[in-house]
């Protein structure tokens, strides 16, 4: 009997491992089901707040005054969101990677990308290559990408790729340092952006690439003059 119980008892432990082992996958999934809840949860937050001050601004501005002290406070409020928005963003970054709009949805992508895009420089480098490799992957916008390159190669000095970055000095606004003007618009097809004629547009600018290239020298001085952070 004893070599009987002996089997029966192998076959029971071998049927309990055999119903765990159907079991894990519903554990991990239901396991990553509430991982991307909460990570969606902190996005939607996060993004909130990123864009709840920021539409505040130019209603804020024309009321009091640029130099205002409730332009001054707005700024001081949006400042304070922004860091601990910085906190969440890269604790997801370095966790995860960059989670695809299928895990965090496009909202949560999009916080993503506005975090970093509005963080410090030092910020930026770190997070750039992750986003390339993240747009290799499907994993976010191409166009967004596109954003993130132009700020940091404006903060570096360089020129920008896409004409996605406009600069305002004492003297009004003006399409930041741009490379090879007269290909920019089949730069930014490929990115997903539309012609920066109607991009520029949004900012009462116009566009004439022959005009820009006589004008360039004078842009880059204009644009050295500021100080980045």
């Amino acid at each position: 009997m004893a070599p009987q119980r002996t089997i029966l008892k192998r076959r029971q432990s071998m049927t309990m491992l055999l119903c765990i082992a159907l079991l894990l996958p519903l554990v991990s999934h239901a396991q990553k089901e509430v991982a991307n809840k909460r990570l969606i949860a902190t996005l939607d937050t996060v993004f909130e707040y990123d864009q709840k001050y920021r539409l505040m601004v130019d209603s804020t501005e024309r009321k009091y005054g640029p130099q205002s002290a409730k332009m001054n406070a707005l700024w001081a409020t949006i400042k304070k969101y922004d860091a601990t928005n910085i906190k969440k963003v890269c604790g997801i970054l370095d966790k995860y990677g960059w989670p695809s709009p299928d895990v965090v949805g496009e909202e949560g992508s999009s916080a993503l990308f506005i975090v970093i895009q509005h963080a410090d420089i030092k910020i930026q480098d770190k997070y750039l290559p992750v986003m390339r490799k993240a747009v290799k992957s499907n994993n976010a916008s191409m166009a967004q990408l596109a954003l993130l390159e132009d700020r940091v190669a404006i903060k570096h000095g360089r020129k920008q790729i896409y004409g996605s970055q406009i600069t305002t000095d004492d003297s009004g606004s003006f399409l930041a340092p741009l490379e090879d003007p007269e290909h920019v618009d089949g730069r930014r097809a490929e990115a997903g952006l539309p012609p920066l004629a109607e991009y520029l547009r949004r900012f009462n600018m116009t566009w004439n690439p022959e005009a820009y290239k006589k004008q360039l020298p004078g842009i880059e001085k204009r644009q050295s003059n500021l100080e980045y952070k």
